[in-house]
């Protein structure tokens, strides 16, 4: 059986950067708040905790003196006030991917344009977003764009992680709702990378395993979007969720993960299908 792992799958730098910086953080500080999970993987979360991070709902919860790390997918501006009038100690966790999206949705604003986020209604990185301007609209779907009223002009962002087929969709929505219509594709690359990747792996393997948290809305698109190609498609958030039987009279499996998902996790899972082929040869 030939495994295919893609090239990209895993952790992006904005992720990876935020682990690296919450893990340094507890070395020099000893215990850090964090204002929510850094980001949404059970395993990484875990791992965070026995080093001494630990996970609050609100700032009030934090000892007074005890660092807050801002998480990578962006903070609220309500948050950040909140913290800068305690004057706490802020450990900015930011992808700068999601930061530059702040700074669109600032300049959309700026040309008095309604702005529109196409994203996912309550995800963090979204809630963000929205926060930066007044009366943001947050559209999700293409029949949730066409329930708009007409508007003279606005502007439009999109949650990194939205798939390109979406937002395309919507976009063509908004475009018979919207007079002046300016869309800004803020869409990260590392996720139209892995989008891209998945779409050929599907396409040339027997089964796909996609690893990454069922609260990760980036590992549920990936999942998604290789279940239109290949309907031999499985998400699984460890090892434990594999299933031999899957893999019965299969010669090429393809692996991706979301981007919440760390590299040992896909090393595991690697090699516990590998496991199950030596053990279907036997047969």
């Amino acid at each position: 059986m030939k495994i295919i792992i893609a090239k990209d799958a895993g952790y992006c730098f904005g992720v990876r950067d935020a682990v690296n910086l919450a893990y340094d953080s507890t070395k020099k500080h000893g215990d850090v708040y964090m204002l929510g999970t850094i980001v949404h993987n059970e395993r990484v979360v875990q791992d965070l905790s026995d080093a001494g991070t630990k996970v609050v709902k609100k700032l009030s919860e934090v000892p007074e003196d005890s660092p807050i790390l801002f998480r990578a997918h962006g903070t609220a501006n309500t948050v950040w006030d909140e913290a800068k009038d305690q004057n706490m100690n802020i450990i900015d966790a930011t992808c700068p991917l999601v930061r530059e999206i702040h700074d669109e949705v600032r300049k959309l604003a700026e040309e008095n344009r309604p702005v529109i986020v196409i994203g996912d209604h309550g995800h963090d990185e979204v809630v963000g977003i929205a926060s930066q301007v007044d009366n943001v609209i947050v559209v999700s779907t293409p029949k949730e764009a066409e329930g708009l009223r007409k508007m003279k002009r606005a502007g439009v962002v999109s949650q990194s992680t939205q798939t390109i087929e979406n937002v395309q969709a919507i976009i063509n929505v908004l475009m018979t709702k919207v007079y002046d219509l300016r869309f800004v594709n803020t869409i990260c690359f590392p996720t139209k990378r892995n989008q891209a990747q998945i779409k050929e792996l599907a396409n040339k393997c027997d089964v796909m395993i996609i690893i990454g948290s069922f609260t990760s809305a980036n590992s549920k698109r990936l999942e998604q979007l290789s279940k239109r190609i290949n309907s031999n498609t499985h998400q699984v958030n460890s090892t434990g969720e594999l299933k031999e039987e899957w893999f019965v009279n299969t010669d090429t499996v393809g692996i991706s993960a979301g981007a919440s998902t760390p590299d040992y996790l896909i090393e595991e899972v690697r090699e516990r299908i590998e496991s199950f082929s030596e053990k279907l040869q036997e047969v």
